[in-house]
C-alpha cells in the first residue's frame, strides 16, 4: 500500500493581518485626538492670556456677546451691587445735551455717554468736544448729588483680545476721573473707576451698530 503523504493545513496570515492593520488605526486614532485635544488648550490659552496690541483686529468678536444680561446689570462690586442700566429714563433740567443719557432707581443715578463722543477710536484722551458733555454731568452731580459716591464704569465691544479691551476701558474711566477731579470739582475721595470692558454688552457684538453701544463710559452716583 501506497504511504500517503498528508501535511498539515497552513493557515492563512491574512485574518493576523486584519487584526494587526485594526489594532494600528485604533492606536493612531487615540493618538491624534490626543494631540487635537492639547492643541486647542493650546490655543486657548494663548487666546486668555494674549497681551495688550496696538490695534484691534476688526474681524474678531468674543463669545462675551453671549453674556448680555436681559436686565442689563453689572456685576457686583463690593457697596455697588446691582446697578440697574435699564431704569427709568430721567429729565434733569441742567442737563440739555442729547448725547447724555440719565436713568435713575433712587439707588443709582446713570449718567451714559458713548464712546464716539468722548474719545477718538482705540485712545484713551478725552476729546476737547467732550467738555461741554462733562461739564454738564459734573454740574448734576453737584446739584443732585453733592455727598455722595460716584464710579466710572468702562465699557468696550468685543473686537480685539480681552486684556486690550480691558486696558482700553480701564484707561478711558481712568481719563473721565481725572477730567471729572480737576475740572468738574468733585473730591477724588469720592470717586472711583471700574474697567468693565467687554464683559457685559449692552447689545449685540456681530453689528457695528450694537458694537458702537457697547463702547461707553457710565458715571454713576450711589445715592446716598
Amino acid at each position: 500500500m501506497a504511504e500517503l503523504n498528508v501535511q498539515p493545513k497552513k493557515k492563512s496570515p491574512i485574518g493576523w493581518i486584519v487584526i494587526i492593520i485594526i489594532i494600528v488605526l485604533i492606536i493612531l486614532y487615540f493618538i491624534f485626538r490626543g494631540s487635537n485635544s492639547g492643541n486647542n488648550r493650546t490655543n486657548n490659552t494663548a487666546t486668555d492670556s494674549t497681551g495688550m496690541t496696538n490695534t484691534r483686529d476688526t474681524n474678531h468678536v468674543t463669545a462675551s456677546d453671549t453674556n448680555n444680561n436681559t436686565n442689563n446689570t453689572v456685576a457686583a462690586t463690593s457697596g455697588w451691587e446691582g446697578i440697574n442700566y435699564s431704569a427709568p429714563t430721567e429729565n434733569y433740567s441742567e442737563i440739555t445735551d442729547k448725547d447724555i443719557e440719565v436713568r435713575n432707581d433712587n439707588k443709582y443715578a446713570v449718567y451714559s455717554l458713548g464712546e464716539n463722543i468722548l474719545f477718538d477710536e482705540n485712545k484713551s484722551t478725552i476729546r476737547p468736544s467732550a467738555d461741554k458733555d462733562l461739564k454738564e454731568i459734573s454740574t448734576s452731580i453737584k446739584k443732585r448729588f453733592s455727598n455722595d459716591d460716584v464710579r466710572v464704569y468702562g465699557f468696550t465691544d468685543a473686537v480685539g483680545s480681552k486684556d486690550y479691551n480691558k486696558k482700553l476701558a480701564e484707561e478711558r474711566a481712568a481719563a473721565v476721573e481725572s477730567w471729572l477731579v480737576k475740572n468738574g470739582d468733585i473730591s477724588s475721595n469720592r470717586i472711583s473707576v471700574n474697567a468693565v470692558g467687554e464683559a457685559r454688552p449692552a447689545a449685540t457684538n456681530k453689528t457695528e451698530k450694537g458694537r458702537q453701544e457697547n463702547r461707553r463710559v457710565e458715571i454713576v452716583v450711589k445715592e446716598g
